[in-house]
């Protein structure tokens, strides 16, 4: 299985290429908070579970989103791997998923990093706010505590992988097809 963290700061892209490469290598591609709408959304006991802790304003435990990612992966089988976009988040995390990987024969082959500069994050989500509709994409201050957010916490994500060698940084600038050329590279050299 070819298992990967597809990794970046808001608005560095990562919606665009995971699309992009679900198609090229066959992946399923989780992503946390489809995941969690899903769950919420259909009151499955794990969705519910999740929800209890959401309305009283506290961070859904990392033991129920593992949960939840066990099942995804458990109802899925016969993919070729799978990509996962927001998640981990933190290093408890990442070594949780490393467990979970573990147990189903299988680990993860990389963390690819889409590497773009603060400011132009910025403008990115600033001009994405023009059609998004989210009030967060309109506010620079906010935009920019979304980028500290992403660098304090999950950075130490990319050197957890680092440590076996698994990390690499992808010039996130350029032509989405020169941006997906650079990653199709990477992954093809894991």
């Amino acid at each position: 299985m070819l298992n990967l963290i597809l990794f970046g700061p808001p608005g560095s892209g990562k919606g665009t290429q995971a699309a992009k490469l679900v198609e090229k290598y066959n992946l399923m591609h989780i992503s946390t908070g489809d995941m969690f709408r899903y769950e919420i959304g259909n009151s499955t006991e794990l969705g519910q579970l999740a929800k209890s802790y959401m309305d009283q304003g506290q961070l859904v435990p990392d033991s129920v989103t593992i949960s939840m990612l066990r099942k995804r992966v458990e109802d899925n089988p016969g993919v070729a791997g799978i990509i996962f976009d927001g998640f981990p988040r933190t290093v408890a995390q990442a070594e949780a998923l490393d467990e979970l990987l573990a147990d189903m024969g299988t680990s993860i082959n990389g963390l690819v990093a889409l590497d773009v500069p603060d400011d132009e994050i910025t403008q990115r989500i600033l001009l994405r706010g023009q059609s998004s509709g989210r009030s967060d994409d309109n506010d620079e201050a906010t935009i920019r505590k979304r980028i500290d957010e992403y660098n304090n916490k999950t950075t130490p994500v990319f050197d957890h992988y680092a440590k076996y060698g698994k990390s690499m940084k992808i010039n996130g600038l350029g032509s989405i097809e020169d941006i997906f050329g650079r990653l199709c590279e990477a992954i093809d050299n894991l």
